[in-house]
């Protein structure tokens, strides 16, 4: 059985939890701040239970790596990778340090909290090593910031239905940090195309059209930053990939107490098996990028084209999300919501009713339009 790693007060005992508004350790009970970026690590004992404010070099490194970025000199073939991938399937206990209650995890989950007496727990042994984030983007949306938000898109629908707008069923809002890959890469691209102008004129009695032919020739080399790609089976890609963008300005260095408080999983694909969809994704930013080069033409027709996309670095990175999960006549709706920008994405229902009305309007409105358009036109004004 493993033990979590828990944040205590220095002053009280209180536990300690990441507060979004300070992006500062806080404990609730006697309002004790600390500096997560300065401090060395405060854990509990596993043995004693007592405050430890030093790491050993290995799990500093392990938990702050960082890489360099160079793209002075491209080659043809993929950065290699710099993780591993966990090789554990099976859930495991873990002690709370509060009241001794035993925690049941998936494999996945890095940071969790207590569902006897609410204290944040960090499962330290899943994020060392090879598992170990190199960044991380902290939560500055509370969580009540995050339910007023939610309540505020809800009322802006205006095809959901009523008793859905009053926002009243909400059945939970969870802070989650999502693993996500981000991947620096190089895209490479040329492409050849026959173009053709058309201008039509009058001489005389007659009417020309010239047509000319162009050769047209593009090359293009973009580097492209930090493009997230959710690294875990249990989120939606189409749902993840809609909470972009990220504000790259507030990326931190990996540290484990930012986690306290929230939920955290571990990613369940590695940076090799995401390779191909951002490849494919990135490809289609070149493509379009060599077809906006190309303009001024009547008529573009791509004939050659070839684009090569490589990896040069990538980040294990923890990024903030807040999942909605609404109770709406029977039936779970869930909500994501960028926990730094407060960006919400989901699919609500529906209302048939305001559909309806809104059909019958549009039609209404139109019939009236017509009917005095002829009115005017028939001379009904005469």
């Amino acid at each position: 059985m493993s033990t979590g790693i828990q944040y205590k007060c220095p002053n009280c005992g209180a536990d300690m939890a990441f507060d979004s508004h300070t992006g500062l350790l806080r404990c609730d009970s006697c309002g004790k701040t600390d500096n997560i970026e300065t401090m060395a690590g405060k854990t509990v004992d596993s043995a004693e239970g007592n405050v430890s404010y030093e790491m050993d070099e290995e799990d500093t490194k392990a938990a702050n790596s960082a890489f360099e970025k160079d793209y002075d000199d491209p080659s043809d073939t993929d950065a290699p990778s710099n993780h591993a991938t966990f090789g554990e399937n099976e859930a495991t206990e873990y002690h709370c340090k509060n009241c001794g209650a035993v925690l049941i995890t998936d494999a996945q989950t890095t940071a969790t909290t207590c569902s006897f007496c609410g204290a944040g727990v960090v499962l330290g042994d899943r994020l060392t090593g090879s598992l170990a984030p190199a960044k991380v983007i902290p939560f500055t949306i509370s969580k009540d910031q995050a339910q007023e938000a939610f309540k505020k898109w809800c009322r802006k629908g205006l095809l959901t239905p009523t008793d859905f707008m009053t926002a009243d069923r909400i059945k939970n809002i969870t802070g989650l940090y999502v693993p996500f890959w981000l991947y620096d890469l190089n895209g490479r691209g040329e492409a050849e195309a026959t173009c053709t102008r058309v201008r039509t004129y009058t001489s005389g009695d007659w009417i020309y059209t010239e047509t000319k032919f162009y050769n047209v020739y593009r090359k293009v080399d973009l580097n492209y930053s930090r493009i997230p790609c959710d690294a875990s089976k249990k989120m939606e890609d189409n749902m993840m990939d809609k909470l972009e963008p990220y504000q790259y300005g507030n990326l931190k260095d990996f540290n484990m107490p930012y986690l306290a408080g929230y939920i955290a999983e571990k990613y369940d694909f590695d940076e090799e098996q995401m390779l191909p969809r951002i490849k494919e994704r990135v490809g289609t930013y070149v493509d379009n990028y060599i077809r906006s080069t190309i303009s001024g033409y009547s008529s573009v027709n791509i004939h050659h084209k070839n684009i090569n996309i490589i990896k040069k670095h990538t980040d294990y990175t923890l990024l903030p999300i807040w999942m909605v999960c609404y109770d709406y006549r029977q039936a779970e709706h869930n909500f994501a919501m960028n926990g730094q920008t407060g960006k919400i994405v989901g699919k609500p229902p529906i209302s048939k009713a305001k559909i309806a009305a809104w059909f019958t309007g549009i039609s209404t409105g139109s019939f009236i339009i017509f009917q005095l358009l002829t009115f005017l036109l028939g001379g009904g004004l005469a």
